[in-house]
């Protein structure tokens, strides 16, 4: 066994209850520790002074602790102070929140390594919060004692720096000589990387911490390179599939085309050849198709099931939740209400009147078209002939979720949809074994839609504006974050807005509500007297995001602004502006505001461009939250990032899928090391994507 595979509890000084605190910092194993990288390093004999800290930027110096002061403020809080001296000058570092685990560890004439952003307080330098770490504390026989640069690393509660720091002296150590090449000669050569073992024991114990961003070159590359391998590979057997090769009979797909109600933009138009394209070829089609709030993926969508029926199979979409799935349903519906010989069906979740029926229906093929929820997957579901298959808003399940519907069937065709505009790096680094489709053009006669941020003490300036476009017969969404009040979250919720709405604001209109937990039937009356124009302002929680189409609503209004993520923002903002009137949607935000809410809300009222919106939610959130889903098939890097990595990422994908297109089992003498590393890493999570 690879003695750097074994629990990091093995390793001396762990033990059973300091391998749970590391394992909250994902560190499971001995091979985990030596590749958890310091985040800074301090150098003791750093001479820079006080006086030449430079303000409004993060700086980092060695000082001398000269006093402690605990101040009670007005408000009943406390504030901590602690002045530190270079021997000339000095410097405030200031908590407003602290425990006693601080307080204890300052003592007058300890020396302290300290970092932080370096404001101004009455003409003395000062940090608030910051980090630091007393550094008379190292044992005279440690290692480390004798050391001028320090490795600083992430920690959590039980796990001090200075145990930290001699973990990581055991595991090398001990272990140093366990540690492999995992990169080829030739890929070393080709970017200048350091060998392996000798690039890990200078990240760590470096004297010199400028040569330490060039060493941390190789593990960015080699963590983006190993995922491009398996997703070249994943690729080029989706290539070798055969899948089922569809002829172009425009019988559905041209009756279709000449009596829709608009003209499809160019960009549709482009995306349903290459969709075509790949449906008449040999092999089966997986393929992602990006577009926008309303940028007509379902159109898109019903072409390429109409391909499927006219060649004699069945065509089905799988959306994340039940009402995405009803909008679907009787949207498709509605377009092919003249070609009445296609008989279409929604599949829902749980027992009720008629299911067994239409079960039985799909079994035997009377169905034509399915439409359901991951209903679909369970296994009382059974096709005759599915030839097509469409999940929608893909990222919402898991890679293992999407790939049972696939492999119930002989390899139907694969068509993912995303309204989440998703940026480039993120695309390559999660989708880089599917063809990408872009749907960048919205249908004529779509008005931009006008974002405004009003504070919620000028609530009612807004309900005073939107009572002009309620008397001119237009409606409207109102979004809140909460069903029903609680005590822990103090935010206005979607059941005391609603009273509120209908009773004092808008007593003259009629108001609704709509939220996840009411009976399907309820949701359905409702969503259908909405469309119908019945209601005049709909009262929802977030289950709006996607699934309700209503050209005449025009205004939403967002509760909590400040509360929901950018592409949530963006998503909800995309249910007006879908016909040709002009469309508003009033940002209603509750102070405090943290900054990274200000970003957002300023990003979202600045543009609507979806794209742009995407980088910025990824930029400020990070790719692991970005679809807000632990499913979304996202890899876990400890060294990458793929903003900052970009042109890494490119490098790294450009290599990995050459040396799979001349080598695709890594047989050649020259990928030894690549074929032992991938398939004991990547061959389990491979598998997942054998649809």
């Amino acid at each position: 066994m690879d003695a750097l595979k074994e629990n990091i509890k093995f390793l001396k000084g762990v033990g059973e209850y300091r391998a749970k605190k590391l394992n909250k910092l994902h560190i499971w194993t001995i091979g985990d520790l030596i590749e958890f990288f310091p985040r800074d390093y301090i150098n003791r004999k750093k001479a820079v002074s006080i006086n030449n800290l430079k303000f409004n930027e993060i700086n980092s110096l060695v000082a001398k602790v000269v006093s402690l002061e605990e101040r009670r403020l007005r408000n009943n809080k406390k504030q901590l102070n602690v002045v530190i001296s270079d021997g000339k000058d000095h410097l405030f570092l200031t908590w407003f929140r602290y425990g006693k685990w601080i307080t204890e560890q300052f003592e007058s004439g300890k020396t302290i390594w300290v970092s932080g952003n370096v404001t101004e307080f009455r003409n003395i330098p000062q940090i608030i919060h910051p980090e630091f770490e007393i550094l008379d504390e190292e044992e005279k026989t440690s290692f480390w004692h004798s050391r001028q640069v320090l490795p600083v690393y992430h920690l959590t509660k039980g796990i001090t720096i200075n145990l930290m720091r001699q973990l990581i002296y055991n595991a090398f150590q001990l272990y140093a000589k366990n540690i492999k090449e995992t990169l080829p000669d030739y890929i070393l050569e080709k970017y200048h990387f350091p060998d392996r073992n000798i690039a890990l024991q200078k990240i760590h114990f470096t004297q010199n911490p400028t040569e330490v961003k060039k060493l941390k070159l190789r593990f960015i590359f080699e963590e983006l390179f190993f995922t491009q391998l398996m997703l070249a590979r994943v690729k080029k057997k989706h290539h070798k599939e055969i899948g089922n090769r569809f002829q172009l009979k425009k019988t559905f797909t041209t009756h279709l085309k000449k009596n829709l109600p608009f003209e499809l933009t160019k960009a549709q138009k482009k995306v349903i050849r290459e969709i075509v394209e790949d449906m008449t070829s040999k092999h089966q089609m997986n393929r992602l198709l990006q577009g926008d709030v309303g940028a007509g993926k379902t159109i898109v969508t019903v072409f390429a099931m109409l391909l499927a029926l006219e060649n004699g199979f069945q065509a089905v979409l799988m959306a994340p939740t039940e009402i995405l799935a009803e909008q679907h349903y009787y949207g498709i519906k509605k377009l092919l209400e003249d070609q009445n010989q296609i008989k279409i069906a929604i599949l829902k979740g749980g027992a009720y009147k008629g299911k067994k029926t239409i079960l039985e229906d799909i079994k035997n093929g009377e169905i034509d078209i399915v439409i359901g929820t991951h209903a679909l997957i369970q296994k009382n579901v059974h096709f005759q002939k599915v030839g097509f298959v469409a999940i929608d808003e893909q990222h919402r399940f898991g890679v293992e979720q999407r790939a049972v519907l696939s492999q119930k069937n002989k390899n139907p065709d694969l068509l993912y949809l995303t309204a989440t505009p998703i940026p480039r790096s993120l695309a390559l680094t999660v989708y880089g074994d599917l063809d990408v489709s872009l749907l960048d053009e919205l249908p004529s006669g779509r008005k931009q839609i006008k974002t405004i941020r009003h504070n919620a003490n000028k609530r009612n300036v807004v309900y005073q504006k939107v009572k002009i476009d309620l008397r001119q017969g237009r409606q409207i969404y109102v979004v809140c974050p909460l069903i029903e009040e609680s005590e822990k979250v103090d935010l206005l919720d979607a059941e005391t807005l609603y009273h509120r709405l209908a009773e004092k604001v808008f007593p003259d209109f009629n108001v609704e509500i709509l939220h996840g937990r009411m009976k399907t039937i309820e949701k359905e009356k409702i969503m259908q007297d909405f469309v119908d124009g019945k209601i005049d302002i709909l009262v929802s929680t977030t289950v709006i995001e996607v699934g309700i189409d209503v050209p005449n609503a025009t205004v939403m209004i967002i509760e909590h602004a400040e509360r929901f993520g950018l592409s949530q923002l963006h998503q909800l903002r995309g249910r007006v502006g879908r016909g040709s009137a002009r469309s508003f949607c009033y940002l209603i935000v509750h102070p405090p505001i943290s900054e990274e809410g200000r970003k957002r809300l300023n990003m979202i009222v600045e543009t609507n461009d979806g794209f742009q919106i995407a980088e910025k939610d990824l930029e400020i959130r990070g790719p692991g939250d970005f679809f807000g889903t632990d499913q979304s098939g996202i890899p876990y890097f400890r060294h990458a990032n793929i903003l900052r990595d970009k042109a890494i990422l490119d490098q790294a994908r450009i290599q990995a899928f050459k040396i799979i297109k001349e080598d695709p089992e890594l047989e050649l003498p020259e990928n030894d090391k690549l074929r032992n590393i991938y398939f004991s890493k990547f061959a389990e999570r491979e598998k997942l994507f054998d649809f």
